[in-house]
């Protein structure tokens, strides 16, 4: 059987996206993102969100254009594939890091979402759902597995 690793998330970024090159000239885009969790607190029964944060890398023109027309607050889609790496710090500790590497990054809703409007991608179910209310689909019904 084979492996998969496949990383598919929809989120905000964090900050401006940094790009630099390699000495052979590839580009190399680093996103953060953010992703929210919706969970019902146990001790009140209020759903509360929690972030949690990506690292994101991208490369060559798909990179040159992130860092071109993203910015800080802007919706995207990432698909792509988890790498672990390690390292060595300069004060000689072991560091280590899991972080995405993207395969595709879709640009969601207009240039005014990152200057706090809300995204244009919502997803299949959640239209008509009432937010504070909403902790799953109809649509989930729909799954073939």
């Amino acid at each position: 059987m084979a492996n998969i690793n496949r990383v598919v998330l929809v989120g905000n970024l964090t900050r401006d996206p940094e790009l630099r090159h390699t000495p052979s000239g590839m580009a190399v885009c680093s996103l953060r993102i953010a992703v929210n969790t919706r969970r019902k607190d146990n001790q009140t029964g209020e759903w509360t969100e929690k972030p949690n944060y990506f690292d994101v890398t991208v490369w060559g023109n798909q990179g040159e254009n992130c860092a071109q027309y993203l910015s800080k607050g802007r919706p995207v889609a990432i698909d792509g594939r988890l790498e672990w790496r390690e390292w060595d710090a300069q004060d000689g500790t072991k560091r280590q890091a899991v972080e995405i590497i993207a395969d595709s990054v879709q640009f969601l809703g207009g240039r005014q979402d990152a200057e706090g409007g809300q995204p244009q991608f919502v997803p299949s179910g959640a239209a008509q759902a009432d937010n504070a209310d909403f902790a799953g689909s109809a649509a989930d019904d729909d799954i073939p597995f």
